[in-house]
């Protein structure tokens, strides 16, 4: 009788650990469901490893970055909830003008001097907002990926922003562009810098041209440059009119753009 009693006897001071290590067991277990039980888990998972893995961005140094991630913002808005209000916004509405409206009446102006005076009015960046006024004329992709550079413009930079989901308060520059690209339907998940180097097709395009290198990234959107490099303060604009170093840079753009 002794001996069956045994084996119990020597159970009974094993089980304070045994519940002791069961949430770790049950972490254990979601965190390896996260990483392969569903492909989009999976995706998600390997797509922030390898956002994490980018070479830290040489010119990180001139675009103010912010540690700990700043709390300036709030979380941006859906890139393509913001291009598709600039998409609406494209026929202006009765009522008190927006910031959105105000811009494109501007847009308009432009285009309207662009067919008097027969010259190619391209985008400029209006003093104290940065915000970038796009033509009336451009393609619709075009002005929803500028209401997507306009919506983040002084945002602050921070390493790794914007890469585990495009709704972040901090962007770095491959996050920034990602976000962008976003707003107007032209990639479908956040890339580094590195994975940019192959988005879309080699070359420059018409209007809109990604410049990118395995440590930094930024473009140019029909005559000024959205990049997180060069700019005058934390919390200034990312569109920027000074052309960059393009030294060692991939050319790519979006077929027809």
């Amino acid at each position: 009788m002794s001996d069956l009693l045994l084996p119990q006897r020597r159970l009974r001071p094993t089980a304070p650990y045994l519940l002791a290590a069961a949430p770790v067991v049950a972490l254990a277990i979601v965190a390896l469901l996260l990483a392969g039980g569903g492909s989009g888990h999976g995706h998600a998972a390997a797509h922030a490893a390898r956002a994490i893995a980018e070479a830290p961005d040489p010119l990180a140094s001139q675009s103010y970055a912010q540690s700990p991630r700043s709390v300036h913002h709030a979380r941006a808005l859906s890139p393509r909830s913001v291009g598709r209000a600039a998409r609406r916004e494209s026929f202006l509405s009765p009522g008190a003008p927006s910031d959105q409206q105000v811009l494109s009446e501007l847009s308009q102006e432009q285009a309207v001097q662009r067919q008097e005076s027969k010259t190619s009015l391209s985008v400029t960046v209006a003093p104290g907002s940065g915000m970038a006024i796009a033509p009336a004329d451009l393609p619709l992709q075009i002005q929803e990926v500028i209401a997507g550079g306009n919506a983040i413009r002084d945002f602050p930079y921070v390493y790794g922003g914007g890469h585990r989901s495009f709704i972040d308060n901090a962007y770095d520059c491959s996050g920034s562009v990602s976000y962008a690209l976003a707003a107007g339907g032209l990639i479908k998940s956040t890339e580094t810098s590195g994975q940019l180097e192959r988005w879309g097709v080699p070359g420059p395009g018409r209007y809109l041209t990604v410049f990118a290198t395995v440590g930094h990234t930024f473009m140019y959107v029909d005559g000024v440059w959205f990049d997180t490099a060069g700019r005058a303060g934390p919390y200034t604009t990312r569109w920027l009119t000074k052309t960059p170093s393009l030294a060692g840079y991939v050319e790519r753009h979006y077929p027809g753009l």
